[in-house]
């Protein structure tokens, strides 16, 4: 583990792999790197340099609560500068659910940094629409006006952030309840404005826009629909696909440990892939 400066804010980062082809990858929800450590151990071993890190206001990195834009956004930038610092640009691009969409991001704000993308569980359609602003940002919104920063830093989302990183207690605590639920109202608002697109914050017109090599592994959740993931590679011109053969299942989420078993293919998928790109 280390950390680097990056755009004013502590950011926790990890390489895996000693040499070869840069690889970036990025988790979903809010959740830490550690999730995908044994994904890169793998893909290390098959001859790359796996990059991991804490996207801002998750796991270990510092918080930064400033909604200028929707947070895909501010976390592709924000990669882009790591990966600069790293000397590790241009870089293969991949993440799962929300890392998905900041890797669709990243292609689009930083093509020269960008060698491919790697979308799994590719987000989209009616359900995470609905389900996805109340779970990111509408709850906390209530628990701010109820009980103000206390109770937000009782939450165990947050709490996760201040156990790993104690300096982001004081920095929720030094916040104004009225600004928290002003800056996650705002976010709530942009996280909205992309939600219903069949591929969820990005437009047709974007995916379009896409011009470097991708692959799509379509989820198998009400979250992550397998007709998400075959959206996204039609929209986006030349992409590939690969079908790991799951059947949907009506549940809201499956988690991404959950898939530990299919991980052999999508290493074997995802390295046969970046060796051709």
């Amino acid at each position: 583990m280390a950390i680097a400066t990056v755009r004013g804010l502590n950011i926790n980062y990890e390489i895996v792999g000693d040499a070869g082809p840069w690889v970036a990858l990025i988790t979903g929800g809010r959740r830490g790197y550690q999730e995908f450590l044994p994904l890169a151990g793998k893909i290390a071993a098959k001859g790359f340099r796996v990059l991991l890190h804490d996207r801002r206001n998750t796991g270990a990195s510092d918080i930064e609560l400033e909604a200028h834009e929707v947070e895909e956004a501010t976390w592709a930038d924000d990669l882009r500068d790591l990966l600069d610092q790293l000397g590790a640009a241009p870089a293969f691009i991949g993440g799962s659910s929300s890392g998905a969409r900041t890797a669709i991001m990243f292609g689009l704000r930083h093509p020269d940094a960008t060698r491919a993308l790697m979308l799994l569980r590719v987000t989209g359609g009616a359900f995470p629409a609905k389900r996805l602003p109340e779970m990111y940002y509408g709850q906390f919104i209530d628990i701010a006006k109820e009980g103000g920063m206390a109770a937000i830093c009782e939450t165990d989302t947050w709490r996760e952030r201040i156990e790993s990183n104690a300096a982001n207690h004081e920095k929720l605590m030094a916040m104004d309840a009225a600004e928290f639920i002003s800056t996650l109202s705002k976010w709530k608002e942009l996280f909205e404005a992309g939600a219903n697109l069949p591929v969820m914050g990005v437009t047709e017109d974007q995916l379009g826009g896409l011009k470097m090599p991708t692959i799509v592994i379509p989820g198998n959740d009400n979250t992550h629909s397998s007709e998400s993931g075959r959206t996204a590679h039609r929209m986006i011109p030349g992409s590939e696909i690969h079908d790991l053969g799951l059947d949907d299942v009506d549940v809201a989420l499956i988690p991404y440990p959950d898939w530990a078993p299919y991980e052999p293919e999508i290493v074997d998928v995802l390295t046969g892939f970046m060796k051709r790109n």
